[in-house]
């Protein structure tokens, strides 16, 4: 019962703010959108270009930059070398390695650690991309003024938990996350033809 007085509520508290904005659109609501418009169409036509001329996303173009200016000595370290979580940048890295244009590789500076790296492929490649959107981004981000960073901060997180989407994954943008579903499937065939081998041997 309180589930869907609560739905019910939200869907008052919805269409009464639709009607508000039909009525009255505040001139900082159109700023806004415009903004969010403009650097969502930058990122776009930037993914877009590195798709079409050297059949990689935005994200792994975005990496491929960060690993030419140095190896990583970790995955955790690529993560805040683009200011996005461990787990997309993994993606990212495994479809790099696929394309062998990244490679794990024993550190130079301790041979017990592994380290990700540009292969030659990888390398070339890397000298003929354009600087990605997202590095414009960050460096945008960086020249703005302390107070100036933290209230858009807060200003983005209330947006996110307006549009109840404060639980979805942070992923890099437009690289696409595997399914569970694709995923699952990937490990059912690897343990099939594990066991097919077990079984020949």
């Amino acid at each position: 019962m309180v589930a869907n007085l609560s739905r019910n509520g939200k869907s008052r508290t919805r269409r009464s703010d639709r009607r508000a904005l039909r009525v009255s659109p505040r001139p900082d609501m159109v700023a806004v959108m415009d903004a969010l418009r403009r650097v969502v169409r930058a990122l776009r036509m930037s993914a877009r270009a590195a798709e079409r001329r050297f059949g990689i996303s935005g994200a792994q173009l975005f990496v491929l930059e960060k690993l030419a200016e140095a190896p990583a000595p970790s995955v955790d370290d690529l993560a805040g070398r683009t200011l996005t979580d461990q787990s997309s940048v993994s993606i990212v890295v495994t479809r790099l390695e696929a394309r062998r244009l990244v490679v794990r590789r024993p550190s130079e500076e301790d041979a017990r650690r592994v380290e990700i790296a540009l292969t030659p492929a990888g390398r070339a490649l890397a000298r003929r991309l354009p600087e990605p959107a997202q590095e414009r981004l960050i460096m945008a981000l960086r020249r703005l003024r302390p107070a100036q960073l933290r209230s858009l901060a807060r200003g983005l997180a209330a947006l996110v938990r307006a549009l109840e989407v404060a639980a979805e994954p942070a992923g890099m943008f437009f690289e696409e996350r595997p399914s569970t579903r694709r995923v699952e499937a990937r490990r059912r065939r690897r343990r099939g033809n594990g066991h097919r081998r077990a079984l020949s041997s």
